[in-house]
Order: structure tokens, then C-alpha cells, then sequence
């Protein structure tokens, strides 16, 4: 824990300006500093440098902050580990606590095995380059066009095909081979060590500082298993980390979104031909982790992933991750048999590009997707569609995107937004309620009719005005039918057992339903002021009636006068105003 004192001093030492500076070529612009922003892609300066204030702000991405902020963002740094490079700069001493035995022996063990790893990386590298064991490699190396510079800013490697080529290295570097084994590079039976990996190509897996925690080693032929991967280390989750991170930082920083494939040799693909925003899963699925990493370093991401029923899955699962973290996600689509790497090899860089730009958001590709596998075509396949889509649905947290994407299952399945959201709270929906969106029944009800329904079982004189004002006036539908048996029953009588005995003089199950519900749910109108009450259930009904006139004021003026529709909604309209002037 750095002492909030010594954060203090480093910010009064470094000037933003100065720090900015070390990244990004900035111009004096009146009080400001200006330049182009290091974290998107732009043409003209939008980021801004304040140095009386010690902030920066781009008014293209929104990204701002203090010195630490900036630091962080551009290095993928914490804050204590931000504070400590400023501390430096600003000549700024940071006692760091005293160690206890225990976290010692934990951090001599952690620069034990990063050593481990570095000198079997060396190893693997060096065989690569230099020893005859490997020419297969790299002809194979060059078939792939990922010779060179690209096989360098990867630190591709080969694994000799002996039993103890890396051991017999490790045990000339004093290396304690039981830690080695910790971190899967070797193991022991009977009858001595011997290499995990053994005639494939390395490519060592490396943190978002460049470190080397694991290693994936793929063989150069169809033998199977095609990869082995490192297990669970004390370097090495695999959850958690996304290859080839240390490399397309810069990019993502410049592009502000991230490209997310599942093999090495996509990433390796990519990055050859110049797309550099790239990470890939190592042989696991998207995890909850590796999209608040993303989070952390874009702010937006494409999937690319396979176009069979295991790619699909797997765009499906990452798209639900992405939804929960609230991450805008694009899913990239290319011809069917097509990988990166065969698609690169057969196309120019430009054709990738296009199928960029025409990536569409994950949800919109999923609804698609599901819709082509059950199509729409009867009621079952609707429901079942709909079942399908509601656990994901829910997880859209934007409540515009929401009803944007409601609206368009919608329109895609040709149901009515009722019995969307109806199945969409798991209650059943019948074919009429697909067809027509009306409700058979409702649970939920017009609250406005059912306070009037409740005001007339409660207050005598709320019925006087109720029939004073003309009770179709007031209701309609189901309401309207147990108004009239309100009205009916209790100008008779009005005690306690009239009440009790409503529900059985009504035969239909939806009005009894829904008197039983106002019965035993009316208890907050108790004492209330039922005039107030009632008048603002009236405005309430002016509102939706004047919305009706305005609707039927539209239809009118593109409809013929002399024809039936025409002389049909005047008709409404006349009855509307009726209403209206009742009120």
C-alpha cells in the first residue's frame, strides 16, 4: 500500500505535459495542449492536455484523467504499479513494506520459474535458428509465411524430438528440475526426467508485459493431439490470460477495440498482414476474467471465430460475457471453410477489412442465427424461439438497445410486442396472442381501470359518479363487463358477504380472476380521498382517448371521403368526443 502522502508528492512532481509528451506530439493550443489521440484512431487532434489543472481529456473517446490515469491506460498498468514509474521519473523514494518470510519465499519462488521459463523459451528459440533437428520446422515455417520478423516478435521455438533435450539444458543452468515440473516443462517417472514437449513448434504464451508464463507446442504434421498446452501454473491461468496481448497493445490503444480469435495461428495470421488488435484464447473458452481484461484495455470487440456448431457456441457464450460486462461486441463473419489464415492467404488485406465493416452486433447475429435454425413458421417454433432468446434478452442492460432489439424479434418472427413480452415473464401465450397480441388473459391489467373498479366496491359514492359519467365511458372490455355487475349486484346490497359472494355469480374465468385479485389487493385505497382518486383515473382516460383522436386525425387525412373506413373512423371519432365531454 503506497501512503497517500508519497501519491501526492509524485503528482506535484511530474507535469502531465511532460508525461503526455513521452507518447503523443502535443501542440500548444491556447491554455491546452493538442494532439492526436493515442488510445483511437484519428485524423485531426482531439486529445487535450489542461497543465493548470494536471488532466487530460479526449473529446473524441472520452478517455480522460490525471498523470497515474494516462500512465495506466497506455502501459496496461495498476495504479500502485503506475505510481511507482512516476515516482521514478519524479525522483520520488517509495518505501516499499517489509517483506514477511512468507511473501519472500513466495517472490524468490515466482523469479525462480520466470527464470525457468525465460531459459527454456532461450532453448526452444535457439534450436529453432540454429540446429540441424529442426529443418523441418522451418520449412514448414517458411510454407506458412511465419519466418523472419514474425516468427522473431513471437519467439517461436522447437522442441527437439529427444527425451532430455530441455532437461539436459535446465540441469547445465542449475535449475531444480522438481520446478521445472511445476510449471510443466518436464516430468519424472521411473526411470529418470524427460521432456513434456518433444518434436513440435513452441510458441511461448506471455503476459501483458512481455513475460513468458507458458508455452502451446503444435506438431508439424495431422498427428493428434495437434496442440499441448501448459497446465495451470504458478505463472500460468490460462482463464485469465489472452495471447498475444503484449503485442497488440499499442494497436488496440490506437484502434480502441480488440480482436478476439481461438488458435495461435489465427493471431499469427492477423499480425502478418498487418492487423495488430488481436488476442486469442488459449485453448479455453471466453472466461468472465478475459472480458474485464478487454474491458480494461477497448472499448469495443469483434469475435472471430469458427463458423461451425463449435464456433458458433462459443460466439454465443462470449456474446452472453460480453452483454453482463456491458461491452459493445461485433462478430466477424467470413465465407464458410474459411479461417484467418486461409482466408489471408487467398485474399488481400482489404477483403478482411470489408468483412470488418460488415460485422454485426453479437445479439442481431445470434437472433439471425437462431431464426435460420428454428425458423418462425408456426407456433411452436415461436415459442420455442422465444424461449431460446429470453435468458439472453435479459442480460441487455441498455434499456434502449433493449426495446430496439424487442422491436426487431418482433418484426423477424411477425409477432406482436404483447406476447413477446408475455412468454418473455413465462407465462403461456396462445396462437391468438402470437397472431393478434391481444391478451386472453392478464395478470398484470390496466391499473387505471382496475383503481376505478376498486373505488366503486369501496365508496358508494364513487359509484354515483361512475354512472353519472356513463360507465362505458370509463371502462371497457373485461372491465367494462365486471362494472356493470358491480354496479348491478351492489345497488342491491353492499354488506360483507355480498362482497365475498361477487366471484361466484361470474362465470368466465378472466372477469372472476380479476375481481378476485382487486379484492384481496385493494387495502391501500382504504381512506384515501376517492374524489382525487377518481379524477386523476378520468384524466388518465382523457389522455389515451385524445391519443386515439390524434391516430384516427391521421388515418383520416390519407383515407378517400367517400370511402367506408373514412365514415367508420368519424364515427369513432364522434364517439370519442362523446366520451370526452362526459368527463
Amino acid at each position: 500500500m503506497i501512503p497517500d502522502d508519497k501519491v501526492r508528492e509524485v503528482l506535484e512532481r511530474v507535469s502531465i505535459v511532460e508525461v503526455v509528451s513521452e507518447y503523443v506530439q502535443l501542440k500548444r493550443a491556447g491554455a491546452n495542449y493538442s494532439g492526436l489521440c493515442p488510445f483511437h484512431a484519428e485524423k485531426t487532434p482531439s486529445f487535450n492536455v489542461n497543465p493548470a489543472r494536471e488532466i487530460f481529456h479526449c473529446f473524441g473517446c472520452g478517455v480522460g484523467g490525471n498523470a497515474f490515469s494516462f500512465v495506466m491506460k497506455i502501459e496496461g498498468l495498476n495504479f500502485p504499479e503506475a505510481v511507482k514509474l512516476l515516482a521514478r521519473k519524479a525522483g520520488v523514494e517509495i518505501e516499499e513494506r517489509q517483506l514477511t518470510p512468507a511473501e519472500k519465499q513466495a517472490q524468490s519462488e515466482r523469479q525462480t520459474f520466470q527464470r525457468i521459463n525465460d531459459l527454456a523459451a532461450l532453448f526452444y528459440r535457439t534450436v529453432l535458428e540454429k540446429k540441424p533437428e529442426a529443418a523441418a520446422a522451418r520449412v514448414y515455417l517458411q510454407q506458412r509465411s511465419v519466418a523472419g520478423e514474425i516468427a522473431d516478435a513471437y519467439g517461436l521455438g522447437f522442441a527437439p524430438d529427444r527425451s532430455d533435450g530441455l532437461v539436459q539444458h535446465l540441469k547445465a543452468n542449475a535449475i531444480n528440475l522438481e520446478s521445472a515440473r511445476k510449471l510443466g516443462l518436464v516430468k519424472k517417472s521411473d526411470h529418470g526426467w524427460y521432456d513434456q514437449f518433444r518434436n513440435r513448434l513452441m510458441i511461448p504464451i506471455r503476459d501483458a508485459k512481455g513475460f513468458v508464463i507458458a508455452f502451446a507446442g503444435r506438431v508439424l504434421d495431422a498427428s493428434l493431439p495437434k496442440y499441448i498446452n501448459s497446465p495451470e501454473s504458478p505463472l500460468y491461468h490460462k482463464s485469465s490470460v489472452l495471447f498475444g496481448l503484449d503485442l497488440a497493445l499499442p494497436a488496440i490503444r490506437t484502434a480502441n477495440s480488440m480482436i478476439i480469435v481461438e488458435g495461435y495461428f489465427d493471431h499469427l495470421a492477423l499480425y502478418r498482414a498487418g492487423i495488430r488488435n488481436v488476442v486469442a484464447t488459449c485453448g479455453t473458452a471466453l472466461t468472465t476474467t478475459h472480458t474485464a481484461l478487454i474491458k480494461r484495455h477497448a472499448a469495443k470487440a469483434y469475435t472471430l471465430f469458427d463458423s461451425d456448431a463449435a464456433g458458433r457456441k462459443a460466439t454465443i457464450r462470449s456474446m452472453e460475457l460480453f452483454l453482463e460486462q456491458r461491452i459493445p461486441v461485433y462478430v466477424i463473419v467470413l465465407p464458410d471453410g474459411d479461417d484467418p489464415d486461409s482466408y489471408l492467404a487467398k485474399n488481400p488485406v482489404e477483403a478482411f477489412h470489408a468483412c470488418q465493416e460488415k460485422a454485426r452486433p453479437a445479439f442481431e447475429f445470434y437472433i439471425r442465427s437462431l431464426l435460420q435454425q428454428t425458423p418462425p413458421d408456426s407456433v411452436d417454433n415461436k415459442v420455442r424461439v422465444i424461449d431460446e432468446l429470453a435468458p439472453r434478452f435479459r442480460k441487455i442492460a441498455d434499456p434502449v438497445e433493449r426495446d430496439l432489439y424487442e422491436k426487431e424479434i418482433c418484426r423477424l418472427m411477425g409477432i406482436p410486442s404483447h406476447a413477446f413480452r408475455k412468454r418473455l415473464g413465462g407465462m403461456p401465450v396462445t396462437a391468438q396472442e402470437l397472431r393478434t397480441g391481444q391478451p386472453v388473459s392478464s395478470r398484470q391489467g390496466d391499473l387505471r381501470q382496475e383503481t376505478l373498479l376498486s373505488l366503486l366496491i369501496r365508496y358508494p359514492e364513487a359509484r354515483g359518479e361512475i354512472v353519472a359519467c356513463g360507465v362505458e365511458s370509463l371502462f371497457d372490455g373485461v372491465y367494462l363487463e365486471l362494472a356493470r355487475h358491480l354496479l348491478a349486484t351492489l345497488a342491491a346490497s353492499d354488506d360483507e358477504q355480498t362482497l365475498a359472494r361477487l366471484t361466484e355469480q361470474l362465470e368466465a374465468p378472466e372477469p372472476r380472476m380479476t375481481l378476485s385479485r382487486l379484492l384481496v389487493s385493494d387495502g391501500h385505497l382504504a381512506d384515501i380521498n376517492w374524489r382525487e382518486a377518481f379524477d386523476q383515473c378520468s384524466r388518465g382516460r382523457e389522455k389515451k382517448a385524445l391519443g386515439f383522436m390524434k391516430d384516427i386525425a391521421a388515418r383520416l387525412a390519407v383515407l378517400e371521403p367517400d370511402s367506408d373506413e373514412y365514415t367508420e373512423l368519424l364515427q369513432q371519432a364522434d364517439a370519442l368526443r362523446t366520451r370526452k365531454s362526459r368527463l
